[in-house]
């Protein structure tokens, strides 16, 4: 049975037209869904549309990042490269959306700024920036967990007259480095692409570290017709290879112990990984190096002796290296050529934890030591992550309560895919959900979220909820792993640590993500789904 929507505008509203708000309405328009999928963004795409800045690329696996639902799809669409750059990406995202006519179906330059339920109706009421307002029975949101770039908080910053940005805003056209005194605050995943890319191309660069960050080659390289041909055939196997990985990429930790390794046979495996492609030095690793702090301080020395090799002055590649956490214990960036470019002339660090930023002027950037002058700065200073792009929206669920005042210590969900209090919304994939290759953590948010709606209407329900004990229960969950693992020290975007954001500083953990691994949680979905007896219904 289908109920009566005829008095709403749609039966789902989809935010976002990214990786996941793509597959969404594709499967809500698959099932014959009145629904429609909206962006703030110009087009699709979402983090691939907005974030062109050199070096942007995948650090998946091309091929395990695409899309495993059409064999269609699969069979016509070739990788170039072992990790895809941000334009093919967003040619991809494109061709699947004109592929199966999605765009119909999509609205774009239209920013949701409340969302506000109706017990009366069952219904949740949507208002844009433009002052629409939509009515739905059920929201899928696919706002992206790294979609709300943060700018630093120092002095002057509106007063330089120069060019500035945040990566995520790095401008459509084309910028000209050529000649250019160019700034880059942060030394996070995203500096460490760009640094490599740029670098040439500029009179001199000048990086502004606060803390160094841990990172690995990523080893890139062209995938031929003949490897795609190969790839194709084993696409089953491909996908099944990354439903069995923790982290839901081909790379899967070795299953010997770190202690029954001799040091000799340990140093020859780290060498082998660190030559190969990929995370397979983080994730083919001895596991307890996640959990073990002997384990990880062995590794990590290996790690700093490889950037000791690649960094010709020795005092500048003691900067580089991180002394505040272990290698792997927050997600790792991967690189090409990043260490090897402190070796050029025209490339400086600042390291601003001894000389601290003062404050921005119209010229450039006033330390404790030094005034410096740019013609460009690039703010590489992260994301609110996770929370951040649902905080940018006034949602009011079950009497009035405001999720921005539920999650202000830090996310609380169930399964990462509901919430108590919110009926009828469904994050593809939320907080506290397992933060894995991130398409396949999505294709199984897909499935259990619409699983879920088609379970509301077969049975004549308008309304669904998490319960309260149960969404208690999967925080403790959430919050063991970080307990048990070495990331729970860390100052990481998956703790929630952000210097920029009030509430987000070092020591107040917000358990963002599940760490138990993406088998666990599909095992815990797939539990649920089995008649959604843990939910309430309506």
């Amino acid at each position: 049975m289908v109920l009566d929507v005829a008095h709403l505008d749609f039966e789902a509203i989809v935010l976002g037209a990214g990786v996941a708000g793509i597959h969404q309405i594709k499967t809500l328009v698959d099932l014959g869904v009145n629904a429609v999928a909206v962006d703030g963004a110009d087009d699709v795409g979402g983090t691939w549309f907005n974030n062109r800045y050199p070096g942007a690329r995948f650090d998946s696996e091309s091929y395990t990042y695409g899309y495993s639902w059409s064999s269609e799809l699969l069979e016509e669409w070739a990788w170039t490269e072992r990790f895809s750059p941000q334009p093919e990406t967003l040619r991809y995202l494109n061709h699947v959306v004109d592929k199966f006519d999605l765009r119909r179906h999509m609205r774009f330059g239209r920013r949701v700024e409340s969302m506000h339920w109706s017990e009366e109706d069952h219904s949740w009421t949507l208002t844009f920036d433009d002052s629409e307002q939509l009515t739905t029975r059920f929201v899928f949101t696919g706002l992206g967990l790294l979609s709300v770039p943060t700018l630093p908080r120092i002095d002057g910053l509106d007063t330089f007259e120069g060019q500035s940005w945040h990566p995520f805003h790095w401008p459509h056209e084309p910028v000209d480095l050529s000649g250019k005194r160019v700034a880059i605050l942060g030394t996070g995943a995203t500096s460490i692409q760009i640094i490599p890319e740029i670098a040439p191309l500029v009179e001199s660069l000048t990086v502004l570290q606060r803390r160094p960050n841990w990172a690995a080659p990523l080893h890139n390289s062209p995938i031929d017709d003949a490897e795609m041909a190969d790839i194709r055939s084993r696409y089953d196997e491909i996908f099944a290879r990354c439903a069995e990985t923790a982290a839901g990429f081909i790379h899967g930790a070795d299953s010997r112990s770190f202690w029954d390794v001799p040091a000799e046979e340990r140093l020859a495996f780290w060498d082998e990984l660190y030559e190969g492609s990929g995370f397979g030095i983080w994730l083919q690793n001895f596991p307890e190096i996640f959990f073990d702090e002997e384990a990880n301080a062995e590794f990590s020395e290996y790690i700093a002796n490889r950037i000791r090799e690649r960094v010709d002055d020795p005092e500048l590649a003691e900067k580089l290296i991180p002394r505040d956490h272990g290698f792997g214990v927050q997600r790792v960036p991967l690189e090409t050529n990043y260490f090897e470019t402190y070796n050029r002339d025209n490339v400086r660090l600042v390291d601003i934890s001894h000389e601290p930023i003062e404050r921005v002027t119209p010229t450039g950037i006033q330390t404790t030591d030094d005034e410096y002058d740019f013609d460009i700065i690039i703010w590489a200073t992260g994301f609110d992550s996770f929370t951040g792009a649902y905080d940018r929206i006034d949602i009011r669920g079950a009497n009035g309560t405001s999720l921005i005042n539920k999650w202000n210590n830090g996310p609380i969900t169930y399964l990462g895919l509901t919430n108590h209090g919110f009926p009828n919304l469904l994050m593809i994939p939320g907080p506290q959900a397992a933060v894995t290759n991130f398409p396949r953590a999505i294709e199984s948010s897909v499935d259990w979220a619409t699983a879920l709606m088609e379970h509301c209407r077969s049975s004549g329900r308008t309304r669904f909820e998490a319960r309260e004990e149960e969404e208690a229960a999967w925080f403790e969950e959430v919050k063991g792993y970080y307990e048990r693992l070495l990331i729970g020290s860390s100052q990481h975007w998956m703790t929630g640590y952000n210097s920029n954001l009030d509430g987000h500083e070092f020591g107040n953990i917000r358990y963002n993500v599940y760490n138990g691994g993406g088998p666990r949680w599909q095992t815990a979905i797939d539990a649920v789904a089995d008649g959604f007896e843990t939910l309430d219904f309506a």
